[in-house]
């Protein structure tokens, strides 16, 4: 898989310690959560997976749990980039709840996170090859020995970090857990916790018509890396 994530989560507090110990949550509550995020798609039920295994799910899927504490969807049409650039409908539905975003993608080396607080963004990040694509906010704590030096990577002369390693930190922070690397004894237990699997589809053609660009754009960006 790689390191690919594409993960939101509304949260009343640490989101690590409200995945922690649970094993997943009402299918009902689930599909309610995904309807809000996608309004007027077509929803249909799917087989459920494993948040490990969910964190970058095919383009139509979505996977969903809600749990007491937090709601927490991976789906990859909220990665978006810049991370603040999240559509108003999605922060306005947080009701005053801390939203989480966190998306990086193995093969183009990205890393975009962001948090909100109450409907106002704190912190977002967003990096790659090319170097700082944005940076609102104060570095959140986990990010300052990166910023510091202490993690160089050989040839990576933009940034004093590989956008990935930080990507693994963000999401060890902000979520609990990690999808590549050592796990550690305090892990969120990512293969425990099942999430329930949605189709979505958008009866308009726009959807898929975009996706369809996007793809495109980042075949030629490769061919244009490995040229």
């Amino acid at each position: 898989m790689g390191a690919k994530t594409a993960l939101l989560a509304y949260a009343d507090g640490d989101i690590a310690t409200a995945l922690r110990g649970t094993t997943g949550g009402d299918r009902d509550a689930a599909e309610a959560l995904v309807r809000r995020v996608h309004p007027g798609h077509l929803v249909d039920g799917t087989a459920d997976e494993c948040l490990w295994d969910a964190v970058y799910p095919p383009d139509d899927v979505t996977y969903a749990v809600a749990l007491p504490g937090v709601d927490l969807l991976c789906d990859r049409r909220l990665a978006v980039n810049p991370p603040s650039a999240l559509p108003a409908h999605l922060i306005e539905a947080s009701a005053g709840r801390r939203i989480v975003l966190h998306g990086m993608h193995s093969v183009s080396d990205w890393l975009g996170f962001a948090v909100w607080e109450d409907g106002v963004l704190v912190r977002s990040l967003n990096v790659g090859p090319e170097g700082v694509g944005e940076n609102i906010g104060e570095p959140l704590p986990f990010e300052l020995p990166y910023w510091a030096g202490e993690h160089p990577v050989p040839g990576w002369d933009r940034l004093p970090f590989h956008p990935l390693e930080l990507g693994e930190a963000a999401l060890r922070a902000l979520f609990g857990f990690v999808v590549e690397g050592r796990r550690q004894p305090d892990d969120v237990d990512a293969d425990a916790v099942r999430l329930h699997g949605f189709r979505l589809t958008d009866p308009t053609g726009r959807e898929q018509a975009a996706r369809d660009e996007l793809h495109e754009l980042a075949r030629r960006m490769v061919l244009h890396r490995r040229g």
